[in-house]
C-alpha cells in the first residue's frame, strides 16, 4: 500500500489523501468520485469507521450548503448509494451504515417525493445490513418516518411490503408480519405466513395463524388485506382441507366475521361473538381485537377503560387507541398494531 500526495477532488471539493489500497476500481466500474470518497476512507482490512466512534472524515461532504446549494442532492444521494453498496460488498459495515444514513439525510432536507425507485433503494441498503446491528434499527425507523411524508403516518406501503419480503428471507416471521400488515400485500402476507405455519408453528395451530393477522388488518380498516390473506392462506396451507365450512371452528368464525363487516349489522356481529366464545377463548387478545372492529365497522361505543394495566395495557393502548375521529375509507391512519 502507497501513499499519494496530493489531494482527492470529489465532485470538485478537495481533501487530503489517507491511504490507498488497490483493489483494481477499474474492474469494479467505479466512477472517479468513488473511488475518491473510498481512498478518504481507506478500505484497510478489519477497520471500520465507527470503530473507535468516530465519524467518517467525509461525513459532511454531501450536506454542506457549498455542495448542496449547486441543486446536486439527486447526484450527491446516487454517489451515496453507491459508496455504500460498494462498502456492503467489502464487508465494511459500519462505512457503509454511515452512508446509507447519509442518503436519507439527503432525502429529508431536499424534501424529495416519494417514489418507488427511493423506497426501493432503500430497502436495498436495509437488506445488507447486518440484522442485528443497531444501525439498521435507526435506519429502518427513519426511512418509514421520511416515506410517510412526514403525516406522522406509520410509512409508506411499499416500503413495508419491501422490508417484509426482506425480513422473510432472513425468517424473522414476527418482523416481516409486522411490516406485512402495514403494507398493501395481503397475499404475501398469507404465504409468509404458511410458511411461518409449517415451519414453527404446532399443527394445532394452523388456525391461529391467520385468525390473528385478519383481525389486526381490520383494526386497521384493511378490510381488501383482511379477505385476501384470509382466503390465500386457507388454501394454500397444506394442513387445512378445502373451505368454508372449515373442520376448525376459529376459520369459520373468521369467514363470518370477513362477510358481517362488509354488511356492518351489529346484532349479526354480536350473535357471531357469543356463539364462538369457546375458539375466541383460546387467545384472550381476540376479544380486544373485536371491540375495536365492533367500534369500527359495527358501530359499538368504545370502552372507558381497559381491561389491562401496566405495560400490557400501554402496548393494547397504541392498538385500540387510534382516533375515532378518523375516516373508516382510510386503511393508514390507525395506531400501530404491537405484535407478540
Amino acid at each position: 500500500m502507497g501513499h499519494r500526495a496530493g489531494p482527492v477532488h470529489l465532485s470538485g471539493l478537495d481533501f487530503p489523501v489517507m491511504h490507498q489500497r488497490q483493489v483494481g476500481w477499474e474492474a469494479l466500474g467505479l466512477c472517479g468520485s468513488v473511488q475518491g470518497m473510498l481512498e478518504l476512507q481507506g478500505l484497510e482490512d478489519g477497520v471500520g469507521v465507527n470503530k473507535a466512534g468516530h465519524r467518517p472524515p467525509w461525513s459532511g461532504i454531501f450536506t454542506s450548503p457549498r455542495y448542496m446549494s449547486q441543486s446536486k442532492h439527486t447526484e450527491a444521494r446516487e454517489l451515496m448509494c453507491s459508496g455504500a453498496l460498494l462498502f456492503f460488498s467489502h464487508g465494511q459495515q459500519n462505512s457503509a451504515a454511515d452512508l446509507s444514513m447519509l442518503v436519507l439525510e439527503s432525502l429529508e432536507k431536499a424534501e424529495v417525493e416519494v417514489a418507488d425507485e427511493l423506497l426501493e433503494n432503500l430497502a436495498k441498503l436495509f437488506s445488507l445490513m447486518d440484522p442485528n446491528s443497531p444501525e439498521r434499527v435507526a435506519f429502518v425507523s427513519r426511512a418509514l418516518k421520511w416515506s410517510s411524508g412526514g403525516s406522522g403516518k406509520l410509512g409508506h406501503p411499499r416500503l413495508h411490503q419491501l422490508l417484509a419480503l426482506t425480513l422473510w428471507k432472513e425468517q424473522n416471521y414476527c418482523e416481516s408480519r409486522y411490516h406485512f400488515l402495514h403494507s398493501a400485500d395481503g397475499e404475501g402476507c398469507a404465504h409468509m405466513l404458511v410458511e411461518y405455519s409449517t415451519s414453527r408453528g404446532f399443527r394445532s395451530e394452523v388456525d391461529m395463524f391467520v385468525a390473528q393477522a385478519v383481525l389486526q388488518f381490520l383494526c386497521l380498516k384493511n378490510k381488501s388485506s383482511a379477505s385476501v390473506v384470509f382466503t390465500t392462506y386457507t388454501q394454500k396451507h397444506p394442513s387445512i382441507e378445502n373451505g368454508p365450512p372449515f373442520v376448525q371452528p376459529l376459520l369459520n368464525f373468521i369467514w363470518f366475521l370477513l362477510l358481517a363487516v362488509d354488511g356492518g349489522k351489529l346484532t349479526v356481529f354480536t350473535v357471531l361473538c357469543e356463539q364462538y366464545q369457546p375458539s375466541l377463548r383460546r387467545d384472550p387478545m381476540y376479544n380486544e381485537y373485536l371491540d375495536r372492529i365492533g367500534q369500527l365497522f359495527f358501530g359499538v361505543p368504545p370502552k372507558q377503560t381497559s381491561s389491562y394495566g401496566g405495560l400490557l395495557g400501554n402496548l393494547l393502548s397504541s392498538l385500540m387507541g387510534a382516533s375515532e375521529q378518523e375516516g373508516e375509507d382510510s386503511q393508514d391512519d390507525s395506531s400501530p398494531i404491537e405484535l407478540d
